[in-house]
Formats: structure tokens, C-alpha cells, sequence
């Protein structure tokens, strides 16, 4: 089934495919509904899978004026109830996770489990009391210094040297997914969601349902700490890390990323 949700101000197109328990793919700043042609495949035999782009985002209308961050839950909400869901899992890449984790503060009762790929989303992960915390400034640092030698060579940090190294073609499939919504568009957003990482531990820690983190060892746009740290507020919550991956581990390592996300809802839904 395709459709296009009318909301107030704009058109959100969606897809839904497969049958079984809803599971609601939310994809990033790089992405949209195309970015999850390797999990689709994979995940529709035994769920009814669930994915949109964002507004603003291809095959969207463009929208100039960068909207408050949490319209983008409020769309997700909305889409959610069009489709009469009950009941939903979440897997929120980046971004994403801005949208998945007001959704399920607001809606605890409706989200059976919430996957975060490289993200968590408006969470102030530098005040958790954490060991792990006092690395992130470490990771900035390298971060920072890798990033500018990518752009020096053209290569999108959201996709990393290895996959553009290693995996050519993918990463040029992952480029051109990329390039279908505005670059001024998604950088105004990239600072406005950075600005929006507000919310405290505290707050975070009231989130009671299942939650795996997933992150990539060279990520250099999420400290994979951080994860560590924000699982360690949360009473059900895992932590996966995955070797030799950068941010987008969805994409560049769909096989392994899937593995963990079908093992992770399997056991939280026995």
C-alpha cells in the first residue's frame, strides 16, 4: 500500500508492506523512504513494515522554513493513528530518534519497543553521570579532525572512508539517496535538532519500554558512548556496538544490523 498523509501544512509520503506486528522505520537527515531497501526485504515477511520521509524530505514537496522539532513526531503521531496502529515497534535511524523518542514519551502504551541506530535523539547525553561521558570530548576531537579530511576528499561522513573504500557502489547508492532533498534544507535542520538536545536524564529515564541502541565503532557523527551512557538510565535497555561500521550501520551493514534488531524484537516479544 502507498499513500500520501495530508496534515495541516504538508503531504507525508508513506509505504506500507508485509503482515504481521507494525514496525515503523524512521530514517535520518541523509535518508528517506528509500534508505531502508535492505531492511524491507528482510523484515516484511513477518511484520506489516511501516516507512515515510519526513517532511521536507524526497519525494516530499520541499519546504523552506525549518519547522519546531517536534512537528516531526507530531507527523509520525499522525501517520501512526491514519494507519489505525494499536500497536508499533520503532527502528529510528539518527534523526530519526528525535521523532521515535518523543513519540514514545508521549505514547508509552503504544510502542512495544524502540531501536535507536546512532542516536538518541533530543537527549542531553553530556550530563548523564556516566564513566563512559568523559571519552566523548576525546571522540570530538577525532571526530572532528576525520571529518575534515573526508570532506577534503568529497566523502560524506554520514556514510564514512570504509564504506566509500570498501563498498563503492553502496556508497554511491547512498550519495545519490542523499542528494534527492536539499543540502541548505537538511544543514538548517542538522543544527536546529543539535539545538533541541534538551532533554535530561532524568526525564529520559522515565521511558519504560524495551530499547536496543545500536552503534557503529567509527561513527563520527554520534558518540557510540553515548549510547552506553543512556542505556544505563533506562530499566530494559541493550547496547550493541558494531565493529568496523560507521553511522549509518543500516545501510553499510545491513546484514548484521538486521540480525540484531530481529533477535532484539524476538526476545522482547515472547
Amino acid at each position: 500500500m502507498k499513500g500520501s498523509l495530508k496534515r495541516p501544512d504538508c503531504e507525508i509520503y508513506y509505504e506500507v508492506t508485509g503482515s504481521g506486528p507494525a514496525l515503523v522505520f524512521v530514517h535520518g537527515l541523509g535518508g528517506n523512504i528509500l534508505s531502508w531497501w535492505q531492511q524491507i526485504p528482510h523484515f516484511e515477511k513477518k511484520f506489516t513494515c511501516v516507512t515515510f520521509s519526513h517532511r521536507g524530505f524526497w519525494p516530499n514537496a520541499f519546504i523552506s522554513e525549518i519547522p519546531e522539532i517536534s512537528v516531526f513526531a507530531d507527523d509520525l503521531s499522525a501517520l501512526i493513528d491514519h494507519l489505525k496502529l494499536d500497536s508499533v515497534s520503532l527502528v529510528a535511524q539518527s534523526f530519526g530518534g528525535w521523532s521515535c523518542l518523543e513519540y514514545a514519551l508521549r505514547k508509552q502504551s503504544q510502542v512495544s519497543a524502540l531501536i535507536m541506530a546512532s542516536t538518541t535523539g533530543t537527549l542531553n547525553y553530556e550530563s548523564i553521570e556516566h564513566p563512559e561521558i568523559v571519552h566523548i570530548q576525546q571522540w570530538k576531537v577525532w571526530a572532528d579532525q576525520e571529518k575534515s579530511n573526508l570532506r577534503a576528499h568529497s566523502i560524506l561522513p554520514g556514510a564514512g572512508r570504509r564504506m566509500a573504500d570498501e563498498q563503492a557502489s553502496l556508497y554511491y547508492l547512498f550519495k545519490h539517496i542523499n542528494e534527492l532533498s536539499p543540502t541548505d534544507f537538511k544543514e538548517s535542520l542538522r543544527v536546529r535538532i543539535h539545538n533541541t538536545r534538551t532533554l535530561s536524564p532524568k526525564k529520559f529515564s522515565e521511558l519504560k519500554i524495551p530499547v536496543c541502541f545500536i552503534t557503529g565503532e567509527e561513527d563520527l557523527l554520534f558518540p557510540p558512548t553515548a549510547a552506553a551512557a543512556a542505556a544505563s538510565l533506562l530499566s530494559d535497555a541493550h547496547w550493541k556496538s558494531i565493529p568496523k561500521a560507521g553511522h549509518s550501520t543500516y545501510f553499510e551493514c545491513p546484514k548484521v544490523f538486521n540480525n540484531i534488531v530481529d533477535e532484539y524484537l524476538s526476545s522482547v516479544n515472547k
